[in-house]
């Protein structure tokens, strides 16, 4: 018997990260005023297979099941599409609307250190907002986020109506655009060879793919010598490009924030502003996070390609950021008090255990019975500093024995005494 391939179980030390990790993620969401929300796993097959979902790539990798009533079925592989179907069925909703999920998304594809089959993602959307500003906000919130987890970025972003122009001027014709943005999305991982061949393979004319593999090769290629050099200055994307250029410059995000001029993402619905997350170092490959903007989406949902909700998300990879974090022992939240009772003290030992749990203490009441030098190898094994022993003696004087495994001590104290010097030291550990 063993786990399905790609999943994993969770539990001890590794959960109780997953989740400082998350309710970090939870606090910088709601302090920068997002709602949460909480999606459905199954969708219709037909909502997540549409030509305004995810793309071919991604409908290849996706769960599909049938009900009891034969319904076509599919679990979901991300939270946008889902996202963009509450929004679609709820058109009373007041915009701007600030939403956040942390949640259980599903791909049937390859799997690498950071990268599984069923994964939580961390999403952030944004419904209403036409111009830079949100964006620029997400970006903040990218670097408030990794700031806080201790992990260097580089958030590397770009237009892909920018990118459109750009492969236009270079001849590439508009049926193709879309194919072509995707082998472009791959440079960092597939040679110039590689990328010359799949060109091929889509049938493009050999005097573009050549144009693009000269394009590609230039060093240090920027936006005014892309602009520059086919007249692209006034364009539609051009003018979103330094909008947001500016607005990165004057908030100071410039340093964490690079102009990437062939970076478009996988999916297919992103139509301005595209951005994916790494590690400053590189010594971790895979994408911490990404997102960009979808106008069309929700409104193509409800058949009405006329109107356009303006909106913009990012979503944090979970298991890639369990990754970066996976030989730290910061974050894990300090191990818990364990109360001993000896005797027939059961209910002094429960009381006290309320007590301290009502202070915000971690707290669990040992009845295995074990003899006193086992269950002191065994607490001291798993990390316990704190042990709280109640005798009768201890009882019958209102009082309890607490021992400091780590400086081996003990006191004899009442139990507001020991809460206060539990907290003291706790305090103590978080500022070290």
């Amino acid at each position: 018997m063993q786990n399905v391939k790609g999943t994993n179980d969770y539990f001890g030390k590794e959960q109780a990260l997953r989740k400082k990790v998350q309710n970090t993620l939870q606090e910088l969401f709601e302090l920068y005023d997002f709602d949460g929300m909480d999606t459905t796993l199954l969708n219709e097959l037909e909502l997540m297979t549409s030509k305004y979902a995810g793309g071919d790539e991604i409908v290849k990798e996706m769960y599909q099941l049938k009900d009891q009533g034969q319904r076509n079925l599919a679990l979901r592989y991300d939270l946008t599409i889902p996202f963009a179907k509450v929004i679609a069925l709820n058109p009373g909703l007041p915009f701007p609307y600030k939403r956040y999920e942390i949640g259980k998304v599903f791909r049937d594809g390859p799997t690498k250190r950071g990268r599984l089959r069923e994964f939580v993602q961390c999403d952030v959307d944004v419904v209403g907002i036409a111009g830079p500003a949100a964006e620029a906000e997400l970006m903040q919130l990218a670097a408030d986020v990794f700031g806080k987890l201790d992990i260097p970025i580089v958030l590397k972003w770009n237009n892909r109506r920018f990118l459109g122009e750009v492969l236009e001027a270079l001849g590439v014709p508009h049926f193709e655009k879309q194919s072509v943005m995707l082998t472009l999305d791959k440079i960092a991982k597939v040679s110039s060879d590689g990328i010359r061949a799949e060109l091929i393979d889509k049938g493009l004319n050999a005097a573009i793919t050549t144009a693009i593999l000269e394009l590609i090769a230039i060093r240090d290629l920027t936006f005014d010598k892309l602009t520059d050099k086919y007249g692209l200055k006034e364009s539609v994307g051009a003018q979103e490009v330094l909008a947001l250029q500016n607005l990165i410059t004057s908030i100071g995000l410039e340093d964490i924030c690079q102009f990437d001029p062939f970076l478009s993402r996988g999916l297919s619905f992103y139509t301005g502003t595209v951005y994916e997350i790494f590690d400053a170092t590189y010594s971790f490959t895979s994408s911490l996070g990404g997102g960009g903007r979808y106008d069309s989406i929700i409104g193509q949902l409800v058949n009405r390609d006329d109107i356009e909700y303006p909106t913009v998300g990012l979503s944090f990879g979970m298991e890639s950021i369990m990754a970066m974090l996976e030989n730290r022992s910061t974050g894990v939240p300090p191990s818990p008090v364990v109360i001993v009772p000896i005797g027939d003290t059961i209910t002094a030992a429960l009381r006290a255990a309320a007590q301290l749990r009502n202070c915000g203490i971690r707290t669990s009441v040992d009845s295995g019975g074990r003899k006193l030098r086992k269950l002191l190898a065994s607490l001291s094994s798993k990390g316990i500093r704190n042990i709280i022993f109640i005798g009768e003696d201890e009882q019958a004087n209102a009082q309890v024995r607490w021992k400091d495994m780590t400086q081996k001590t003990e006191k004899v104290l009442t139990i507001q005494e020991a809460i206060t010097l539990i907290t003291e030291q706790s305090q103590l550990l978080r500022e070290v």
